[in-house]
């Protein structure tokens, strides 16, 4: 019994330290990867985009870490166990940082007119979606980076698991589709559409793993019937 508690005292201190170099690393790199795309301090939607990403992360990581470290453990796993899921993510990958990184170009070359109330309305979206995850993470702890169950894992259906099957994925489809409106640009728009197909693979993946892997969940599929947007999928 000792020995376990040290071990999971070890673990922990594993996962806080991960944490801290993680929240510093975001903190440093983000701004700094703007400021190489865009080349401007005047860029003001790519500060307070990352204000409105920043801040609420760091006051959840630091909440979860205090009450369920073991989530923070899921999060920090990034090795998918399916080849082809891992193709998927790798696939992604180029369009989602073409999504980030075209919007300082846009900025430097003035290739996009975009009115300041549009701009601030997908500021207000991108912060919205972005809680709207880390809601889903306080309602599900077993909302881990890959496809996978585990051990003691149950089926939510309750809060915002009651409308729709995958509503982390469907803050993500907002996230991502806001945020080059968000940050001044109309052409990171296209990079970003991709997240639509990789997001409905995704699922269709994650869903035949469950149904075979998690009690509970076939009965729950039947009683939430749409995946990712009510009324549509």
């Amino acid at each position: 019994m000792m020995l376990r508690h040290r071990m999971n005292g070890i673990a922990t201190k594993a996962v806080g330290v991960k944490g801290i170099l993680w929240l510093i690393t975001t903190w440093i790199s983000l701004p700094l990867f703007f400021l190489a795309t865009g080349r401007s301090l005047d860029w003001w939607e790519a500060w307070i985009w990352c204000a409105i990403i920043l801040i609420p992360m760091t006051i959840f990581g630091i909440l979860v870490f205090r009450k369920d470290p073991e989530f923070l453990a899921r999060r920090f796993k990034l090795h998918e166990k399916d080849q082809s899921q891992r193709r998927v993510m790798a696939f992604g990958a180029p369009f989602f940082l073409a999504a980030l990184a075209l919007p300082g170009l846009d900025h430097r070359f003035c290739w996009s007119e975009i009115p300041g109330p549009i701009e601030v309305t997908a500021l207000a979206l991108s912060l919205a979606a972005f809680l709207l995850i880390l809601g889903v993470f306080v309602s599900n702890r077993w909302a881990g980076r890959t496809i996978e169950t585990y051990n003691g894992q149950q089926v939510v259906s309750s809060g915002l698991y009651a409308v729709v099957r995958h509503p982390m994925y469907a803050g993500s489809l907002i996230f991502w589709l806001a945020n080059p409106v968000a940050l001044g640009s109309w052409w990171a728009l296209l990079p970003a559409l991709a997240a639509i197909p990789l997001l409905v693979v995704r699922i269709r993946y994650e869903e035949d793993v469950l149904v075979r892997e998690l009690k509970g969940y076939e009965e729950y599929r039947h009683r939430v019937r749409y995946r990712l947007v009510p009324l549509i999928w």
